[in-house]
């Protein structure tokens, strides 16, 4: 996995506002949130796929010498090495958060349906691709982000593929259970979705895919719950909670603290306590 490098915000011109990081996940280059009162992008092209979302106001942009509008209820995928602009539509500017994906990642073979039809209408698909920003922007759930992030490329490439359903609902409990001994067996230390794809000879896909049908939770809430777990059995030991985070696999205190109350309503000092 890549390192985590130093996150930068600031003031880029007349209020404008950016926030750009490169996330500890496998296949993503860039996040990119950012608002633009005035700025208009000249012509350009990136060496990675585009995953763009509006969050106020309206973009306007030519791909390939075709205009296209992008507004808040929309996704826009813009392909790897093919030509782009971009433009407020509104004088107030826009705001908006982008992914970069590494070109191998939706592949080369579907370029040309991308720069067709660039702007896609899922309201799940724009959904999960806002979840998994508010986990990259987090830094401290690896595997909740690689599931994320593999939901989103398979529901991309559908579109881009034009398919009209997702892949048959197929349950596969002896992946499941195989993972979730591999879980088990990495509760402090963690595990990525690659690791345990091949220790289980199973596509990271189907994977998460498998697993959520079986045990009715994506793997890495799985995960989280059982840390929990590990968790209450050192605070109950007498372990100080600064000590338990790290022991059950926690990025730091608040980390473990967060998913505590979350999952049990009380913080670890009180449930220690009570």
């Amino acid at each position: 996995m890549s390192l985590r490098v130093k996150r930068m915000v600031g003031n880029v011109k007349a209020g404008a506002e950016v926030s750009a990081w490169r996330p500890a996940v496998d296949g993503i280059v860039e996040v990119l949130h950012a608002y633009f009162p005035s700025h208009a992008y000249p012509s350009h092209t990136h060496d990675a796929w585009t995953v763009l979302l509006v969050d106020e106001g309206v973009v306007r942009y030519d791909l390939d010498h075709r205009e296209h509008g992008l507004a808040q209820t929309q996704v826009s995928l813009l392909p790897p090495n093919v030509p782009h602009d971009g433009r407020s539509v509104r004088p107030e500017g826009f705001r908006k958060r982008v992914l970069y994906l590494e070109p191998e990642r939706l592949g080369y073979d579907v370029i040309g349906a991308a720069v067709d039809q660039p702007e896609l209408v899922d309201p799940v698909l724009r959904r999960r691709i806002h979840q998994l920003h508010g986990v990259l922007a987090d830094g401290r759930e690896p595997l909740e982000a690689e599931s994320r992030l593999l939901l989103v490329e398979e529901r991309l490439r559908q579109h881009l593929l034009r398919a009209v359903s997702a892949p048959p609902d197929r349950r596969d409990p002896g992946v499941a259970h195989k993972l979730r001994e591999v879980l088990d067996a990495h509760l402090p230390t963690g595990i990525t979705l690659d690791e345990a794809s091949r220790l289980v000879h199973a596509h990271p896909a189907h994977l998460v895919r498998a697993f959520s049908r079986e045990f009715g939770m994506p793997p890495h809430r799985y995960l989280t719950g059982r840390r929990v777990d590990l968790a209450r059995r050192y605070l109950l030991a007498g372990r100080p909670a600064t000590e338990v985070a790290q022991l059950a696999g926690f990025y730091d205190q608040s980390h473990l603290t967060r998913h505590f109350r979350r999952m049990l309503g009380v913080t670890p000092s009180r449930f220690a306590r009570v």
